[in-house]
């Protein structure tokens, strides 16, 4: 069975998806969606540890080999993201029975839960496959339903937030496929591995360069890359709480993966760095975004879009390590993927819970909150004091990281501006702890109580993991700077 456990992976949300739309029982489709999301999450672990002990997995589905047949490969890297991706996933299955039940119809939730392992197939089946072409598919499979979820949002608002996401997720996608589809033109070939090697006497084609910049572009706008961010506000502000936290956490992520996946592994690191000023342009992007979106997060007066915005920036910080090209830079990024999963995942699970008490995430329906749900907000300040960078937490560590690499590249005014920025961070999430513990409650505040046991579970265990990742850093450091030595270790 262990040697099945690629494809498994992949597997089992994607047969239990339809299932959920069948039974149509809201308790049956938790506890199943719920056994899966868990069980993928083991998979995703064991596959790490074989990954760190025995080297790299190769599964090549129906026993055709590769080139010709698809190949899902394992090695530090997409391990590192399927950890992330179905341990979010495990988490937020069990904080969704109560968040669900009270946001949707009961209609609707059958097709959520359907919806929801679609989306995580898609994530996993686009980090674990060894062929572009099946990138694709699965990217489609994830966005389709994606767009789905965002779209079961109560405010009317979702389906324009949907609507708008589709249109830029479409592009993007439609980017990616034409240079797909150039690379094969090239070489005749779908296989990373393949690719790799064919493209490496190519690298003076235009077709081959035309093909970079539309990969880098599509997922770009997947990424949300400032200024090509714009549907993800309102996606995260608009959706189903649950939603916006398993794509806060995930989505995003995935997309780097992919393209960490295409600029080293397949164009390599000399065509994308040395022979084109990729790395002068995430710069560009990176710092612009961090400084733009931050200042932008500052201003808003709804929580959860004040945490979209401030995703955008983060984003820029995981963009701003790899525009260094050195080991250390695209470890720095690794770290900030994970750490940035967990600590944004926890905001917005704490928002979860506030907005099924009082049904809103505005500023002004917050005062005073922190006194009647004070686990929840206890859980969203250690959370946010994450985000910032604080000593002790998970955020510190890759920040700490981000700045090393840029002393490393001799860029103090980086180093100073990734401290700087940080301090706009200070300024949003003052607002919220401000407001939630400082101001006297209203008196529709003073009738709330606590979140519901079940969903301050989960809250309070990725909590804990942006407090235990902030002191014993051995586990992600150790996966992020083996992932970082497998793509550049090599080169740089």
């Amino acid at each position: 069975m262990s040697v099945h456990l690629p494809v498994l992976q992949v597997i089992f949300p994607l047969i239990a998806a339809p299932l959920c739309l069948l039974v149509r029982n809201p308790f049956a489709n938790w506890l199943l969606a719920t056994l899966v999301s868990w069980l993928t999450f083991a998979i995703a672990v064991l596959l790490l540890l074989q990954v760190l002990d025995a080297g790299v997995i190769t599964y090549a589905l129906g026993n055709w080999v590769a080139p010709w047949g698809i190949e899902y490969v394992v090695d530090e890297l997409n391990a590192f993201i399927l950890v992330i991706v179905s341990g979010i996933g495990a988490v937020v299955m069990p904080y969704a029975m109560r968040s669900v039940s009270g946001e949707l119809p009961d209609r609707q939730i059958s097709l959520f839960y359907t919806m929801f392992l679609l989306c995580l197939s898609g994530l996993l089946g686009i980090t674990i496959t060894g062929d572009a072409f099946n990138v694709f598919v699965f990217l489609e499979i994830s966005s389709l339903s994606s767009y789905a979820l965002i779209s079961l949002g109560r405010h009317r608002k979702a389906l324009h937030a949907s609507y708008q996401y589709l249109i830029t997720g479409t592009i993007g996608a439609t980017f990616f496929l034409i240079g797909v589809g150039l690379l094969y033109m090239m070489t005749g070939t779908l296989n990373m591995k393949d690719l790799a090697s064919l493209l490496k006497p190519l690298s003076d084609s235009r077709i081959v360069l035309a093909a970079f910049g539309f990969i880098v572009v599509g997922m770009g706008l997947k990424l949300a890359v400032f200024p090509l961010h714009l549907w993800l506000p309102n996606a995260y502000a608009y959706a189903p709480s649950v939603v916006s936290v398993f794509l806060a956490g995930t989505a995003t992520k995935v997309s780097l993966y992919v393209v960490l996946r295409f600029i080293f592994t397949v164009f390599g690191f000399e065509f994308s760095f040395i022979g084109q000023p990729l790395g002068l342009a995430l710069l560009i992007l990176a710092i612009s975004g961090i400084i733009t979106c931050s200042l932008v997060a500052i201003f808003q007066i709804d929580v959860k879009r004040l945490l979209a915005w401030s995703s955008v920036a983060q984003i820029g910080y995981m963009l701003l390590g790899l525009s260094f090209a050195t080991v250390i830079g695209v470890q720095a990024s690794l770290l900030h993927i994970f750490n940035h999963a967990i600590m944004k995942t926890g905001l917005f699970l704490a928002m979860g819970c506030v907005f099924l008490r009082i049904g809103s995430c505005r500023l002004e329906d917050l005062s005073g909150i922190g006194r009647q749900m004070p686990w929840t907000m206890a859980g969203f300040t250690i959370c946010g004091l994450s985000l910032i960078g604080v000593p002790t937490t998970a955020g510190f560590v890759s920040k700490w990281y981000l700045v090393l690499s840029a002393f490393e590249k001799g860029w103090w005014p980086v180093a100073l501006l990734i401290v700087l920025t940080s301090l706009l961070a200070v300024i949003y999430i003052w607002k919220v702890v401000e407001v939630a513990w400082f101001h006297e409650p209203s008196d529709a505040v003073k009738a709330v109580s606590e979140a519901p046991f079940l969903m301050l579970v989960p809250l309070w265990i990725v909590v804990g993991a942006n407090i235990w990742f902030g002191f014993e850093t051995s586990g992600s450091v150790d996966v992020a700077a083996a992932a970082a030595k497998a793509l550049v270790g090599t080169v740089r």
